[in-house]
């Protein structure tokens, strides 16, 4: 059960972007905007989200109702770093890069999200420019919460912002693992544990980012990433035909990703 909230908290306000709201208008932001979500398998996904999970029925139809379904083709722009945030996003189906792009153009990717996983949401809290490039990896299907419907229902029912903890809570721990990781494991050993989170539960599995974008999830170059991989090849750890890979001494990737 989560903690009552003190009875004399001020009135609950959250940050108002500085300039009005937009929707993304061009095909390289966004390719194409759907109707309202009404369909049960979207309403089971919004259920799901950690997020949400506190809201009851009549605040999941809320969300369903002021939300909408968005088509991507593979690399259309969700949004852009640095453009003011209206919304956040759930990925309903297929993959989406986060990432950021140094001065010289360099892009790094920080996190890759798939079904059910929710982005875009911290400028809903401190009311700046998204932090991050969103962009789809591959065919994909996202669904669009506008900021305006979860101040709605926070503000009637502040009691439910212990959700929120927990999400930036668990987004604390996880830059502290990436920070640790930086520090104690080197290149061959961040890239053992990115294959297996890009593997999951399979051993058979194919990686839908390029080398460089792979090589932006470690936080290393290419070169460094494509010798670690050759590496495990050589070692008889996995096989690779192209993006296809199969894990063959799972227990040894394991190891080295410690």
């Amino acid at each position: 059960m989560n903690p009552a909230l003190p009875s004399d908290l001020p009135a609950l306000t959250f940050p108002q972007a500085t300039a009005q709201a937009r929707r993304p208008s061009t095909a390289s932001e966004v390719t194409s905007f759907i109707g309202t979500m009404e369909n049960v398998t979207d309403m089971d996904l919004l259920r799901g989200v950690e997020l949400f999970d506190q809201f009851d029925e009549d605040d999941h139809r809320q969300l369903a109702d002021a939300s909408e379904t968005v088509v991507l083709t593979r690399s259309d722009v969700v949004f852009a770093e640095g453009v003011e945030a209206d919304a956040c996003y759930v990925v309903i189906s297929g993959r989406v890069a986060i990432s950021n792009k140094s001065f010289d153009g360099r892009e790094s990717m920080i996190a890759m999200m798939e079904r059910g996983d929710l982005f875009g949401e911290m400028g809903l809290f401190d009311g700046l420019g998204r932090s991050a490039e969103a962009r789809s990896l591959e065919p994909s299907a996202v669904i669009r919460i506008p900021y305006d419907v979860l101040r709605s229902i926070w503000e009637n029912k502040p009691e439910l912002l212990w959700s929120v903890v927990r999400l930036l809570s668990q987004r604390i721990r996880s830059t502290d693992e990436a920070l640790a990781d930086s520090f104690f494991l080197d290149v061959t050993g961040r890239t053992a544990k990115h294959l297996l989170e890009l593997a999951g539960d399979l051993d058979e599995f194919e990686i839908p980012i390029t080398q460089e974008e792979l090589a932006g999830l470690v936080g290393a170059s290419r070169e460094r990433v494509n010798k670690a991989i050759a590496s495990f090849l050589k070692l008889g750890w996995i096989e690779q035909n192209d993006r296809s890979y199969r894990i063959l001494k799972r227990r040894e990737l394991e190891i080295r990703s410690r």
